[in-house]
């Protein structure tokens, strides 16, 4: 069968054919990323300010804010437009502007919180229940195989964050060197995978396990079963992350990873990183990048701070009300369940919901 022959489209996806649409990106599409920004205007900088003195002001606590709590009123269009794009179009969205360089650190969050309400609803990032993560070395051992990442200098492979339809950073500074951003279409590694070894992606359709890195909700193993190429109601959604996979390998009642598992993790690695498939770019101060989970994969390379510049983002994980259809095996990430705008998130018991001002 030639599959360059068979396409299909988000929304109407016939498995394991071509997927044709925006979200099939290359890099070729974005010779300069600054055209396709949204650039905040003084305007809109102005409006962001008051609706952050509004909400610093309320008395409220920041996870109790929505939108009756401020009025953004040129910018929430603009802002709406970015996660329908992130949602239903190329996967992606990039604000600058933001003035975190000007805000405190409870302005910094607040300014956040607001534009993240028009994308979805905040879920737990983590075992502490954190609704706002912050993305800094504070020292812990990336050769740990049960580090999170993000909490260390190392670099993060290429990966997508499962817990949540959409992820979002804002970068409130950056490194002495080091630690650009990097993402590309996981839809477009499925086709490429589909063109040259389409015995790999029937192997990605099929079962993969996933270590939970101890954060493990009550009843549950500390892994669980969710296939890389996830065909479901007409939609793909990719779901990766091979340092997992390797981890799981620790369980007994996990099945061996064969020789097959590691050819179809070094293509797909090969293809998220290569430069026909994947943008990057070093984020600066006031910069936010959104992402969709099922069909973006990112990554973070390698950093070195000093005193001067220390590189430290705000993550936000988010669930809107209105995202794809999910297959069942997602309420094993998606706090038990594949509901639009109940799902994803990091639920353990004993743990609630805040938003710590540093990282911890």
């Amino acid at each position: 069968m030639d599959l360059k022959l068979q396409n299909s489209r988000q929304g109407s996806v016939v498995p394991y054919t071509i997927i044709e649409g925006p979200d099939a990106w290359t890099a070729s599409d974005f010779p300069v990323l600054e055209d396709h920004m949204l650039h905040l205007t003084p305007i809109h900088v102005a409006e962001l300010d008051a609706a952050v003195e509004a909400v610093t002001s309320s008395g409220k606590r920041l996870q109790d804010i929505d939108f009756a709590d401020f009025t953004l009123p040129t910018l929430s269009d603009s802002l709406l437009e970015a996660g329908q794009e992130a949602q239903f179009g190329r996967g992606w969205s990039l604000i600058r502007g933001v003035p975190v360089w000007r805000y405190s650190r409870q302005q910094q969050l607040a300014a956040y919180w607001i534009l993240g309400l028009h994308w979805g609803r905040a879920v737990p990032q983590n075992a502490s229940g954190h609704l706002i993560g912050h993305i800094k070395d504070i020292g812990h051992d990336p050769k740990n195989p049960l580090t999170r990442l993000y909490a260390t200098n190392a670099a993060q492979p290429w990966h997508n964050d499962g817990p949540a339809d959409l992820v979002s950073l804002l970068c409130l500074s950056d490194a002495e060197e080091g630690g650009d951003s990097g993402w590309s279409s996981s839809i477009s590694v499925h086709n490429e995978i589909l063109r040259r070894a389409p015995h790999l992606a029937a192997l990605l359709a099929g079962p993969w396990f996933f270590d939970r890195k101890t954060e493990v909700p009550e009843g549950k193993k500390p892994f669980f079963e969710i296939p890389v190429f996830n065909y479901h109601k007409g939609y793909l959604s990719v779901n990766y992350s091979d340092n997992y996979y390797h981890l799981s390998q620790r369980h007994a009642e996990v099945p061996k990873l064969t020789a097959e598992h590691h050819e179809a993790m070094r293509l797909f690695n090969e293809l998220a990183s290569g430069p026909e498939l994947s943008l990057r770019m070093v984020l600066r101060a006031g910069d936010v990048q959104l992402l969709s989970n099922h069909t973006c994969l990112h990554y973070r390379g390698a950093f070195r701070d000093s005193p001067a510049h220390t590189r430290h983002l705000l993550r936000l994980w988010l669930s809107p009300p209105n995202d794809r259809p999910l297959p069942e095996c997602y309420a094993e990430i998606m706090a038990g369940s594949v509901v639009p705008g109940k799902r994803g998130g990091i639920i353990i018991q004993g743990a609630t919901p805040n938003i710590p001002e540093e990282a911890e």
